[in-house]
């Protein structure tokens, strides 16, 4: 890849704080080929993080955080051209927010602009089981040129540990994102 990435790294309050912090710690590995990756915490995700992940989340370069009505962020405009965004994990009322056109808080905004804009947006929730609503609203978001990536774990790389189990998603999502990545891919070895 020839021009370094603009990434937006959204986490939901959802539960799954986890996932959020693997896929950060990973996009660390993939510096050379980022421009930027900015994060953005639901109104309530801080909380959600602190009590799952037990450390503070504090950005690292090129890692820059913005908070959930920063509407002067710079990817809540088409202009600044972010290719990527991530919600992870992202809660069904955002997925049904986004699916809806309503854009009231940053992370609405800017996956409005990523979709408008026909970049790409990675939606993983992580709720279990989906109603009609959640599965209407993923067929939506699909239509409008998402993608939906649920939290459910892959076993045929044989995870031997919880945070194994939980990056044969990370590494799905970095594939989803165009990052050449061979970890948990089904006969790699």
């Amino acid at each position: 890849m020839d021009q370094k990435r603009k990434i937006i790294v959204a986490v939901n309050g959802a539960s799954g704080a986890l996932y959020a912090r693997l896929l950060l710690e990973e996009l660390n590995n993939f510096l050379t080929c980022l421009d930027e990756v900015a994060v953005v915490f639901s109104s309530n995700a801080t909380d959600i993080w602190n009590f799952e992940v037990e450390i503070p989340f504090k950005p690292v370069f090129p890692f820059k955080k913005y908070g959930h009505n920063d509407f002067f962020a710079p990817f809540a405009s088409g202009s600044a051209a972010y290719d990527t965004m991530i919600i992870c994990p992202c809660s069904m009322g955002t997925l049904g927010r986004i699916a809806n056109g309503i854009s009231d808080d940053l992370i609405t905004r800017a996956a409005d602009v990523i979709l408008k804009e026909n970049r790409r947006l990675i939606l993983v929730p992580r709720e279990a089981p989906y109603n009609l609503i959640h599965l209407e609203n993923m067929t939506k978001i699909i239509r409008a040129g998402g993608v939906i990536c649920p939290a459910s774990p892959s076993f045929y790389s044989k995870p031997q540990t919880l945070t194994d189990a939980l990056n044969t998603i990370i590494y799905r999502i970095l594939n989803l994102s165009g990052f050449e990545n061979r970890k948990a891919v089904w006969g790699a070895d």
